[in-house]
């Protein structure tokens, strides 16, 4: 494992043991539980302070590679600081990777070549459904059907942090951080850091479109109640709240669009706004189309991925209807300042998701017609945006920094 490339999940493990055995005082590694298939969910503690902090890697299984190289790259810097004397009452718990089943999907991709057909020759990211992250919309956790998501809870309940950090990736855009409570200082802080790497801020975050922004790249979720939460409202994130714990959702992106950074008035939102929405419903029925030729004999293999697939394409027409006028509907809240960074973020997701289906759709079934679009759709993404690859060291030090960021601004 180097800095040049991600970690696998066994390398993630690995260095989490070499922690254990460098730092025998100061690191313990436990098993919190097992996944589906029975691979064991590892939690490495740094320190033994009454305050705790969980940050868990891994949320989503496509994004799992960068949050394990953060998560060694934090535990290596408090373990020694911890050995020199320095320690400030907390004790820091870390989740190597709460979804190993599907980053194990992802993994073949983790050598590279670092560009978005190598990223989406080998893409996973598992249906809503079997996110470790989401909770049951009824609020009754112990009915959680995932034992991750079960063991993910229990730790919250036994830790009662108070920061969880959630970290996450994009494939293009830039770096923004999604709070459960607003916590001042901390866009000064990631702004500065982001500055530094050159990773531009993730100002008009699709995620977060009706979310208060205390300033550019940091988005507070409204509470619970408020529909405008969305699926935060159901999650592991609200969880830590009924401890007042703060949740910090940490994106980084792999490749930086500089326009996801540019706060300036978009010049034509209405008709930018509804050519994606177009493209949407356009794209998505011709991966469905393709999945209707495929024999059957393959499809009946397809695990994990047709899953999503099929997810995808089904829900496809209802993704547009929160901000493409051509279907909102009547009643529906204004939306926000349509600057040039909220419309490059809507912009990027309708292609994004189609661009997902058919790319997972191409593992399952290796055919010319998913093939094309496969090789069309990132051409395409790559003349929209003009993406440029961010260092894999660097969007690790996005991340790293911006979880020491959210903490220290907590306690001060």
């Amino acid at each position: 494992m180097t800095r040049e490339r991600y970690p696998t999940t066994a390398e993630v493990t690995e260095g989490a043991r070499a922690l254990t055995l460098r730092y025998s005082e100061t690191c313990r590694l436990r098993t919190v539980g097992r996944s589906r298939a029975g691979r064991p969910l590892l939690m490495l503690t740094v320190g033994q302070g009454p305050r705790n902090v969980l940050v868990v890697a891994g949320p989503h299984a496509n994004e799992a590679a960068v949050g394990g190289a953060t998560v060694l790259r934090l535990a290596g810097q408090i373990a020694a600081e911890r050995e020199r004397g320095d320690d400030d009452g907390s004790a820091w718990h870390f989740l190597l990777c709460i979804d190993p089943d599907g980053a194990a999907l992802n993994d073949p991709w983790l050598p590279g070549p670092y560009t978005l057909r190598g990223h989406y020759e080998h893409f996973f990211r598992p249906c809503a459904a079997e996110q470790p992250e989401w909770l049951p919309h009824d609020g009754a956790v112990a009915g959680a059907a995932l034992p991750e998501t079960r063991a993910l809870v229990g730790v919250l309940d036994g830790l009662r942090p108070v920061l969880q950090c959630s970290l996450h990736g994009i494939d293009v855009g830039g770096s923004f951080v999604q709070l459960t409570s607003e916590i001042p200082g901390v866009p000064e802080r990631i702004g500065k850091s982001a500055a530094e790497l050159d990773i531009p801020l993730e100002s008009g975050s699709s995620d977060a479109l009706e979310w208060p922004s205390p300033g550019p790249g940091v988005y507070v979720m409204p509470p619970t109640s408020d529909p405008a939460a969305g699926d935060g409202a159901h999650s592991t994130w609200a969880h830590a709240q009924r401890y007042d714990g703060v949740t910090a959702i940490i994106e980084v992106p792999m490749w930086a669009c500089d326009r996801s950074a540019d706060t300036t008035p978009h010049p034509a939102p209405d008709r930018a706004l509804r050519k994606a929405g177009a493209a949407l419903r356009r794209d998505l029925p011709m991966v469905a189309r393709v999945l209707r030729r495929i024999d059957p004999q393959l499809i009946r293999a397809g695990g994990p991925l047709l899953r999503t697939v099929r997810e995808l394409v089904a829900i496809g027409p209802r993704l547009a209807a929160e901000w493409d006028p051509a279907v909102r509907p009547p009643d529906a809240a204004p939306l926000p300042p349509m600057t040039t960074a909220r419309v490059t973020s809507i912009e990027v997701y309708a292609q994004r998701i189609p661009l997902r289906a058919a790319a997972m759709l191409r593992r399952i079934a290796d055919q010319p017609p998913v093939t094309r679009l496969v090789d069309e759709w990132c051409e395409a993404y790559e003349r929209a945006y003009r993406p440029r690859w961010v260092p894999v060291a660097d969007q690790v030090e996005q991340q790293a920094r911006s979880v020491i960021a959210v903490y220290e601004e907590l306690l001060a």
